[in-house]
């Protein structure tokens, strides 16, 4: 091993044209910080009044299983899911903020364009192109939500009770544990049906070959496992059900991509 010490190689990796654009990037995050936490301050007030109207008609009879109760075990379970979903909507807000300024900050970085002009890539310019995107990437996210809230949670919700009534398990649920398996499904399903809109995008722009893409098939369809375990519920029907639309999807924008080209 070198004498190099941390200090000294940290330094040295802050100078590659990796580390500056980093470091242009947390600059620009950190600059934005007061806004971002503004944001988040802005959605948590704008949910949280409606958080308790929002649970009362999630527990509603009509959209639970037959025989199942939902119980709270503490005082203050029905407080925190009601900080917890004026929460998630807060970081929501800010993501989506903070992927955009990092992504035009990056692409404005002079390192970043001399790589595109290097490699001679064609990333879509704004206009139609990048309109028909953000398009075609919230109508996808809302068929992913319906597909999981029509499709996946009926499904999905009468099996584990009536598998847990077998057994003679009483079906009480926690009222925080039913909340989240539902969000955590819905918006696994909405992120997985962003597929087609990557992959055409990856394809278009020529940051990846269709037939490197195609070898890379088998790798793929397993990330997208490896994705569901970490967005689905912890159940392997869950997971499988998640995965399975995404590897369609992209299957199908692989199709599109060469029938189109």
């Amino acid at each position: 091993m070198s004498g190099e010490s941390i200090e000294a190689t940290v330094h040295r990796l802050a100078q590659t044209p990796g580390g500056q654009i980093l470091t242009s990037l947390r600059n620009a995050v950190q600059r934005s910080l007061k806004y971002y936490i503004g944001l988040f301050v802005v959605g948590f007030l704008i949910a949280f009044p409606f958080s308790s109207a929002f649970i009362t008609w999630l527990i509603d009879a009509d959209r639970l299983p037959t025989g199942v109760d939902i119980i709270v075990i503490s005082p203050v379970e029905f407080l925190f899911l009601q900080l917890r979903i004026a929460g998630t909507l807060g970081v929501v807000l800010v993501g989506l903020v903070a992927v955009s300024h990092v992504a035009i900050a990056g692409s404005r970085h002079q390192a970043v364009k001399e790589r595109i002009e290097e490699l001679e890539l064609r990333l879509p310019k704004p206009g139609a192109t990048v309109v028909l995107s953000v398009l075609s990437s919230l109508l996808l996210a809302l068929f992913g939500a319906l597909y999981a809230w029509e499709g996946l949670l009926p499904f999905l919700l009468e099996y584990l009770t009536n598998d847990a009534q077998r057994a003679g398990l009483s079906t009480e649920w926690r009222l925080s544990g039913y909340a989240g398996f539902i969000v955590n499904l819905v918006l696994a399903s909405a992120l997985g049906f962003q597929a087609p809109v990557l992959t055409t995008i990856v394809l278009r722009s020529e940051l990846v070959a269709r037939e490197q893409l195609t070898a890379s098939r088998r790798i793929i369809w397993f990330s997208s496992f490896v994705l569901g375990a970490f967005l689905s519920p912890p159940d392997p029907l869950s997971l499988f059900l998640v995965a399975l639309p995404v590897i369609l999807l992209f299957e199908l924008a692989l199709l599109y991509d060469r029938i189109t080209r």
